[in-house]
């Protein structure tokens, strides 16, 4: 494989050369229209089009990921009550597929700055299964003036049913993909610009945390620096804990909790744990400080939102409860104190597990649609997927990535439920423990109180990922503390600092908690 990527490398050097040798000016470049003749390897070309500036509108003839971008339309505020659409810089959009096996089929965009290109790239995630083309993020990161691209992993929709009896799309799913996406997205901007990029980023929260992830250890000349939020790099297990969960509540269903239960209990957890850290605020600072027992909540009387039942005590430890082997092996954390009012998923009425968490299992590991979830044994289901999928999963050593000078920004909320906040903090000390306990200078965990699965929640949840890890990477600026708001509606209602693990950010005693000024970063 190294050998013909090296290939591919010399190929794409000699196209570039060719190319920009035609074209006069300040650098060398082709127009966008000629890139429709280029010839990549495994590389057709669906779509070539030059787009003038002006608000954001659904690409046309794009294939699968159409659907992905009229949502995009919609949620940019195009039509909606007349807020107004994002407005995109003229650029050149290449629409093409990737069919680096004789069973891919992986349709990807390539946006291109026409004018104050930023000499950067940057290459966005997925999210669950993937299946479509993340424009939003595309969007984003062209206003911001990057050359940008997305991928749909090479199928369509969310359904993981794409797997059974396509080992190959598999595989472009946990790791292919992005690294030809990448890779051809290289050699077109070097061709389109006449130079290539100076500096490659990745940007991805919970599937696509794991992407940047796979992609700084499987690829590590890929990319300078990775953003890698709430990663899902441990997927076989996250999707064990998952089918635990699911499998027990279904059969007992009297450990489904509405709403207003789950109000309760988080309203509960917060008046015993919310002054832990000096702040009344309805953050927990470190969740697992907070030793919450649900049996406080036992019903007395009569059964009602105001309490739960015995089954609903059970349901609750189970949530917040590590998975474990039958032999107390360690398998996957649960979720963090705090979060309760997200649970929906684990302790909302279901008739089976989401096919989310389905698909690890009777599609990735079994390859059997008829795979019955009733007979889940938590044990011998994780081994079986470890052994026939654990190629999803990201491995610990980044030397490799950390020798080129890259830098990798972790960042997870500790309200998350689709995702254990534990993971993550997991993560970076399996790093530590592979590579040695001195890692700083490259690789820092930030987590976010009262966040939610990537965004949302009661925290502070809006940073500028791409500016600090730019400073980081590009002008050695660590960052030893990240100012982060929560905003309601369009207004910034508290700033807070993001703090290196494991420092956290405390109040100095004097000044208003909704003001970052009035926190410091400290050791626990």
């Amino acid at each position: 494989m190294t050998c013909s990527y090296s290939i591919i490398r010399k190929t794409y050097s000699l196209i570039a050369l060719t190319f920009s040798s035609f074209v006069p000016g300040a650098f060398a470049q082709t127009s966008c229209e000629n890139l429709k003749s280029l010839s990549l390897p495994n590389v057709s070309f669906t779509s070539v089009e030059s787009v003038p500036a002006g608000p954001f509108q659904a690409p046309q003839g794009g294939g699968r990921g159409q659907a992905a971008a009229a949502g995009f339309a919609n949620a940019a505020g195009a039509g909606r009550g007349g807020a107004p659409a994002l407005m995109l810089p003229a650029h050149c959009r290449v629409a093409m597929v990737l069919t680096p096996s004789s069973d891919s089929h992986i349709e990807m965009e390539l946006w291109l700055p026409t004018s104050d290109w930023n000499s950067k790239f940057q290459a966005v995630g997925n999210g669950g299964w993937a299946g479509s083309i993340t424009f939003p993020a595309m969007a984003q990161a062209l206003k911001e003036g990057y050359a940008t691209a997305s991928n749909d992993t090479g199928h369509t929709g969310q359904d993981p049913a794409f797997g059974i009896g396509h080992t190959e799309k598999l595989v472009d799913f946990a790791y292919r993909a992005n690294h030809e996406m990448t890779v051809q997205s290289k050699a077109i901007m070097t061709v389109f610009y006449g130079k290539a990029s100076k500096m490659n980023y990745w940007n991805g929260c919970s599937t696509g945390g794991r992407q940047g992830l796979m992609e700084a250890q499987k690829f590590p000349a890929d990319f300078d620096a990775v953003i890698a939020g709430a990663p899902a790099n441990w997927q076989t297990h996250l999707h064990a804990w998952d089918m635990n969960v699911a499998t027990t509540a279904i059969k007992n269903e009297k450990m489904f909790m509405t709403p207003g239960k789950l109000a309760t209990l988080n309203k509960a957890v917060l008046q015993q744990c919310d002054a832990l850290d000096g702040v009344k605020d309805g953050l927990l600072n470190d969740p697992r400080k907070c030793k919450f027992d649900p049996s406080v909540l036992l019903c007395k009387g009569v059964d009602s939102d105001a309490c739960l039942t015995a089954e609903q005590v059970e349901g609750a430890k189970l949530v917040y409860a590590p998975a474990k082997r039958k032999n107390g092996e360690f398998i996957f954390p649960g979720k963090e104190p705090g979060s309760e009012l997200g649970w929906t998923q684990q302790l909302n009425p279901i008739k089976a597990p989401i096919p989310l968490i389905l698909g690890t299992f009777q599609v990735a590991t079994y390859q059997d649609a008829n795979w019955d979830w009733h007979n889940y044994d938590l044990d011998r289901d994780v081994a079986a997927a470890d052994e026939k999928f654990g190629y999803v999963n990201v491995p610990y050593d980044l030397s490799a990535f950390k020798a080129r000078g890259g830098k990798l920004l972790l960042y997870h909320g500790w309200n998350d439920t689709a995702i254990s906040p534990e993971n993550t903090i997991n993560y970076y000390q399996n790093v530590l423990h592979k590579m040695g306990p001195k890692q700083d200078a490259w690789m820092r965990l930030y987590m976010v109180p009262g966040m939610n699965h990537c965004r949302g929640g009661v925290g502070t949840d809006q940073f500028n990922k791409m500016a600090v890890v730019e400073r980081w990477r590009e002008a050695g600026t660590a960052p030893e503390q990240i100012i982060a708001a929560h905003v309601s509606g369009n207004t910034v209602d508290m700033t807070r600092p993001l703090c290196p693990y494991p420092q956290v950010a405390t109040y100095k005693g004097t000044g208003s908690t909704s003001d970052a000024a009035s926190f410091t970063c400290k050791a626990p």
